[in-house]
């Protein structure tokens, strides 16, 4: 285990301020971080206290071996060896039709059987929408404004329905938003789960460094932190002890999605089906890419180890390169939907988290030597999920349709925005209309206006045999829940 990884021991320091302050001094000089605490005469009692509990947040061990990481050269040496990845589709056709069916059954039993659990990575803000907010806020229901906690919760609750299971639900925050995550929450009613079965856990967060290896500070009474990347979920699911209360709970495999993708599917039968009958430690859902230069990460061998590929890293050759059928090779396009063993995280975080670090270099707002607000290049330390991937043994990858399972909210325009997730929301909910017989209402330019809540029906079978069932007008349009 790499010392990075290991977690340092929680610090007792006496109780008054001077020892406390000392402590601090004495363990930052040793570390070459003493400039953290330069400007602590010109505090406040309060900015004091600010700055004395972030100090003691930081593991000063993964601080040096951060810095370690800035000096080291960069590597060159042969490119290395990609292939595509397996695939599995969805749906499924011919010869796997019967494997698929034997996995709904194992699926559809875990999901009875109450062993697993869903985990939602929810830690960001909606400022790139222009929401000032959680993103798990942000409204998404083309007629009811449900937001996308709630489109979440609504599938949570329809599953709990369809299985008999009221399944724990682990919602990750951060720092930043925790709290108003909370309170959403509770004024929402937990969307009518029991609140006992939902979760909040904050993600960790880690200091940035300039090109020295000094940690940055954002004021003089704060260091400047940031979330330790969506590979952090694992860890901060076993800090937070609640990958203890999931053992506990019978959960053996978690559904693992992110909060801009109301089209995610946690309770897939199929998805979790493939999973457990491959014995699977981590598993994927992947869409088509749209074209070879859609700028996304596709899963693949890297030497031999499956992983998420960068766009910028998969040569032009094989960006364009086609199968026999005539679909991209490298098509694998990465959603951030998993399935995850209990004992495969708990193995990833026993002695902290197995996985490798990325830098990401920008420019932040800091102060400088002499406390004034400035900007400086710094670089942020992030864990991804996908590397994962390369640790289990055994993975499926499964190709889901884009229109079904992936649009995700998160740019304010233009691709991947509200609007396009409202388009396809609403093209679907109309293709299941037109194939019930059921007239679909359109606004003056033409647009599809419909909703179907999740609790009413989560895909075109559903949606049928719900049938005959009349919608509820709602600001021109039909809603059906």
């Amino acid at each position: 285990m790499p010392a990075w990884g290991r977690r340092c021991p929680v610090l007792r320091y006496a109780p008054s301020m001077q020892a406390t302050l000392q402590a601090l001094r004495d363990r930052f000089e040793a570390a070459g971080q003493g400039h953290v605490l330069a400007h602590w005469a010109e505090l406040s009692g309060a900015e004091r206290s600010e700055l004395t509990a972030a100090l003691e947040s930081i593991h000063l061990d993964l601080v040096a071996q951060h810095a370690a990481l800035l000096g080291q050269a960069e590597r060159h040496g042969p490119a290395p060896a990609l292939e595509p990845p397996q695939l599995h589709t969805s749906p499924p056709t011919g010869a796997t039709l019967e494997r698929a069916a034997e996995a709904m059954l194992h699926g559809s039993q875990a999901l009875r059987e109450g062993r697993v659990g869903y985990l939602l990575v929810a830690g960001g803000q909606g400022s790139r929408l222009g929401f000032d907010g959680p993103k798990g806020k942000f409204p998404v229901g083309p007629l009811t404004r449900k937001s996308l906690f709630g489109w979440h919760a609504a599938r949570i609750q329809a599953a709990n329905h369809r299985y008999g299971r009221s399944a724990p639900w682990f919602v990750m925050t951060s720092a930043t938003n925790d709290a108003e995550t909370r309170a959403y929450f509770e004024e929402q009613n937990f969307f009518g789960l029991d609140p006992e079965r939902v979760h909040f856990f904050q993600q960790n967060m880690v200091p940035a460094l300039d090109a020295k290896g000094r940690i940055v500070m954002a004021s003089r009474s704060q260091p400047f932190m940031a979330p330790n990347g969506h590979g952090g979920t694992l860890d901060a699911l076993h800090s937070s002890g609640l990958l203890a209360k999931a053992a506990a709970a019978g959960v053996e495999t978690f559904s693992y999605f992110q909060v801009d993708n109301p089209l995610a599917r946690p309770a897939d039968p199929l998805f979790l089906g493939l999973h457990l009958l491959e014995g699977a430690q981590m598993s994927s859902k992947v869409v088509a890419k749209s074209g070879p230069m859609e700028k996304v990460g596709v899963l693949g061998k890297i030497d031999g180890v499956l992983g998420c590929i960068e766009y910028s890293d998969l040569p032009a050759d094989l960006r364009d390169a086609t199968d026999e059928q005539g679909r991209l090779a490298f098509r694998a396009g990465n959603i951030a939907v998993h399935a995850l063993q209990r004992s495969f995280v708990e193995e990833l975080t026993r002695d902290g988290l197995d996985l490798p670090w990325h830098l990401a270099r920008k420019n932040l707002a800091a102060i400088d030597g002499q406390g004034r607000p400035t900007e400086t290049p710094g670089i942020k330390f992030e864990t991804f999920i996908f590397d994962a991937l390369g640790k289990s043994e055994r993975s499926v990858t499964l190709e889901v349709q884009r229109e079904l399972e992936f649009s995700p909210v998160k740019n304010a325009e233009g691709a991947d925005s509200p609007q396009t997730c409202e388009a396809h929301l609403t093209s679907l909910f109309a293709t299941w209309l037109q194939e019930a017989g059921v007239r679909v209402p359109t606004d003056d330019q033409g647009r599809p206006r419909v909703e179907v809540d999740p609790t009413f029906a989560e895909d075109a079978t559903e949606f049928l045999a719900r049938m005959p069932a009349a919608g509820q007008p709602l600001d021109g349009g039909l809603l059906f829940q």
